[in-house]
């Protein structure tokens, strides 16, 4: 991850924290449901606080949480109808869009890749290309971790058939201490994780190093996009101002994370992991144009990087699929020319 969180980025989030409620708290509420990559755990506490704070009840909004394993089972809820909205990695979208699948992303949740490969110190790995032969762990075969690994074996020249892929869960990094694995495919904050149960000294891989590109996306089906602009454009709202909370107060984002997270038990790592998401929220993109806004170019030479590394088998358009229409409040003119690139329509 290269962005740091600086204090200007502090008081933007702060300031956006303070966007205006539409006042729908004692009107009819309008039900969506997120179809989440992973269980209830701290990193999304912009999604979980909503008993404590109501970010979202202020926008007239009924939110329901669907937990998966992985981004691709995220955007197979939002197919199969279980949910409304797919909070996912870009890898999965363009995977699904190759398959043809009609989707729109509306929201970028970490525009910085924090993905990452992690061996330990006394295996020698320490480039892609030293991955070669090895057994590697991923949370699942529908996650953003799998991902994350074939853009480092294809930056290195090799196949995912070069290694062995083996299915580990979610932030677990057991295999790798009981030689399972040789390497991990994981997180930033599953690696904080893995140190404070005792991980020790390892070499960490960043993907993006090799391709900075964001980590996580909101994404719908095109029927849900036209069917229900008004309620999403209510919950971009709500979610943008739950996370510009969580990046100024992450204090209490971590003491809320005790009773509404279930690894949110040790108040010191839940502070921990949230410091790492909220570096992980914004990008001097997002200073400029607030938090949410895609760097269409960005996801748009991620998506060639895939189709030119057979990740993917056809060239993707994502200012095709790439909706800014739905963020709260007007493009401003330094962000205008990336983050309404494309309008809804």
């Amino acid at each position: 991850m290269t962005s740091a969180l600086t204090r200007r980025h502090l008081l933007a989030a702060a300031a956006l924290a303070g966007l205006p409620a539409y006042g729908f708290a004692q009107g009819k509420l309008d039900k969506i449901t997120v179809a989440g990559w992973n269980k209830a755990i701290t990193e999304v506490m912009p999604v979980l606080v909503e008993p404590d704070k109501g970010f979202y009840k202020a926008q007239g909004i009924e939110l329901a949480y669907v937990p998966g394993a992985g981004g691709g089972d995220a955007i197979r809820n939002i197919l199969a109808g279980q949910a409304d909205v797919a909070f996912t990695d870009p890898g999965s979208l363009f995977a699904a869009l190759d398959k043809g699948e009609k989707l729109r992303a509306i929201y970028d949740i970490y525009p910085q890749n924090v993905f990452n490969v992690v061996a330990l110190k006394s295996s020698g790995i320490t480039r892609p290309a030293d991955l070669k032969g090895k057994r590697i762990g991923v949370y699942s075969l529908s996650s953003g971790t799998r991902q994350g690994l074939q853009v480092l074996l294809h930056q290195a020249g090799l196949k995912e058939s070069d290694v062995t892929v083996v299915v580990t869960g979610l932030l677990n990094f057991a295999p790798l201490l009981q030689g399972q694995v040789d390497a991990t495919a994981a997180t930033d904050t599953g690696l904080a994780i893995g140190r404070r149960r005792g991980l020790g000294e390892v070499n960490v891989i960043e993907v993006g190093q090799s391709l900075n590109v964001s980590s996580d996306l909101f994404v719908v089906r095109e029927e849900t996009y036209q069917q229900k602009k008004d309620a999403l454009r209510r919950l971009l709202a709500a979610y943008r101002n739950a996370a510009a909370w969580m990046v100024a107060q992450p204090e209490e984002a971590a003491r809320l994370g005790g009773t509404r997270a279930i690894d949110g038990s040790d108040t010191a790592l839940a502070l921990e992991i949230i410091k790492l998401r909220n570096a992980s929220t914004v990008s001097p993109l997002t200073q400029k144009a607030g938090l949410g806004t895609m760097d269409v170019a960005s996801l748009q030479k991620a998506a060639d990087v895939y189709h030119r590394l057979g990740i993917i088998s056809r060239p993707l358009k994502v200012a095709e699929v790439g909706s800014a229409g739905l963020l709260p409040g007007p493009c401003s003119k330094q962000g205008r020319a990336q983050a309404c690139s494309s309008r809804a329509r």
